[in-house]
């Protein structure tokens, strides 16, 4: 089973795009099929996310704590006219979180959920894979 999370820090900086859970959720089904933007190394990857009316090309910017298989973290984003990338020690700040994430059991995860830290999408959509 395929469990999608993304961090409460995603989820707030979500709020002040055009982001939705359900174009998390086609991201998640394209990279599952291999369309993964970059792998940053670390279990950290990015995909870009189309935003209404401008496309992937001018959309969001998203990064991805992931063992490509059933576990997919959203943990960072920016838009590309915020930011062109993300620093170095941005990277090794979340590779570190990626890794933290990675290794919870299940019930670590839904512990999480119901305290509100993570919070699991993609509960209707069926992702193949």
């Amino acid at each position: 089973m395929k469990r999608v999370f993304k961090t409460r820090y995603f989820s707030r900086w979500m709020r002040k795009t055009e982001l939705t859970d359900r174009a998390l959720c086609s991201a998640v089904a394209e990279m599952v099929q291999g369309l993964i933007d970059a792998d940053l190394g670390g279990g950290v990857v990015k995909k870009r996310v189309g935003l209404a009316g401008r496309g992937k090309r001018g959309g969001a910017r998203t990064l991805i704590a992931t063992n490509k298989g059933n576990r997919w973290f959203f943990i960072y984003g920016f838009e590309k006219n915020d930011r062109a990338n993300i620093a170095d020690d941005e990277l090794e700040a979340l590779k570190d979180i990626a890794e933290q994430l990675l290794v919870r059991t299940g019930k670590q995860l839904d512990e999480a959920v119901h305290d509100g830290s993570l919070q699991e999408i993609c509960h209707d959509l069926k992702i193949e894979g």
